[in-house]
């Protein structure tokens, strides 16, 4: 398919000069004005045109800024036809994106050499574009298999956890829901902005399905035990913490370390510490416990609370909210327990969603 040449001068000798010298190698249409090529322009889109600079009404340089300042033309390679010799002219033109200069007069050879060479090279840039746009197409859809392959595990292992233990059925997706809303308030509320600006939200969240990970090294018979734990069993079901950290350590080692693995890690290991520093396994205090851990142990409390267990009954969700309040300050940060209550009739829809479904 020829290619199509734009030639805009408002002599007559140049376009007739021009049209013959390109006539045989691409379509050739010549303009009087740039007001015609314009007009023209919204129907046929050229390959390469070229300008002449000094035209009444509207100038080769006007011509050019209308032309790069739409997305539509952009892209299109200008050549200035001009009989002008000043530098400054020069200059000025390949600031404003013209891509060369044709001395007038100009002889046919000449010419038709300069339009081969530019179409060339945009044909080159074209090219090297879109093999470009391909790369990053398939390094955009590898990337997209990796986080579906990364969520299904997430899902698969997380699903292993939950059905090992009989008691908590559901609270992995609940707490998800939870703890999105959570993450987005404080956000809106300006709450930790600093911590929260440096974290991705989305793997964080997706990351946090794995905070009870640990619980696959824990025995069946304290996992499913029906009634209360003795101190020696509560004692092995706190290390539930740190083998989870261990889990995710040998996956880092396997698989080098990412941001979602060292969320993770975060979550599992600090989600039982406590603001007034007595929980575990470290006994943390105050802003020392990762702010991941600190948002997961308010759902992680909340669901427990509202989950019925053979040692008690399920808490409503006002119950539930007013514990956690009463604990802002000893077990949960002040700050994100009073954005827990700014959000709680949204993480009570959620409740009720759930209940629905199950």
């Amino acid at each position: 398919m020829q290619k199509t040449i734009f030639v805009v001068d408002d002599q007559d000798t140049y376009l007739s000069i021009a049209k013959e010298a390109l006539k045989d190698h691409y379509q050739v249409m010549t303009m009087p004005s740039a007001e015609k090529m314009f007009s023209l322009i919204e129907k046929i889109t050229p390959d390469l045109i070229l300008l002449d600079i000094d035209m009444p009404v509207m100038d080769g340089f006007e011509a050019l800024c209308r032309l790069k300042t739409n997305a539509l033309f952009v892209d299109i390679p200008v050549v200035f036809l001009t009989g002008m010799t000043d530098t400054s002219v020069e200059v000025s033109g390949f600031q404003l994106g013209v891509v060369d200069f044709i001395a007038k007069p100009f002889s046919a050879p000449v010419l038709l050499n300069r339009v081969k060479t530019h179409l060339d090279i945009d044909d080159m840039i074209r090219e090297r574009t879109k093999q470009l746009q391909d790369k990053t197409e398939q390094l955009e859809d590898k990337t997209r298999q990796l986080e579906r392959m990364q969520n299904g595990l997430v899902f698969i292992l997380a699903d292993m956890v939950e059905s090992r233990d009989l008691r908590t059925g559901g609270h992995v997706e609940r707490t998800s829901a939870y703890l999105e809303i959570l993450v987005r308030a404080m956000i809106d509320n300006n709450v930790y902005a600093d911590e929260l600006s440096e974290i991705d939200l989305d793997l964080f969240v997706s990351s946090a399905r794995l905070h009870d990970v640990g619980k696959i090294a824990i025995s069946d018979n304290i996992l499913n035990k029906p009634g209360r734990l003795t101190g020696d069993e509560f004692s092995t079901m706190k290390t539930h913490t740190t083998q989870g950290e261990r889990i995710i350590d040998q996956v880092v080692s396997r698989t080098g370390e990412a941001a979602f693995l060292l969320y993770a890690k975060l979550t599992t290991g600090c989600h039982h510490e406590r603001w007034d520093g007595t929980g575990y396994p470290y006994g943390l205090e105050g802003k020392e416990i990762p702010i991941q851990g600190r948002i997961m142990s308010i759902v992680d409390v909340y669901d427990a609370l509202i989950s019925e267990r053979p040692y008690k009954e399920a808490f409503s969700h006002e119950e539930a909210v007013k514990i956690i309040m009463e604990s802002s300050g000893k077990q949960f940060d002040p700050l994100i327990a009073n954005t827990f209550f700014e959000v709680r009739e949204l993480i009570k829809k959620v409740k009720q969603d759930f209940e629905i479904n199950e």
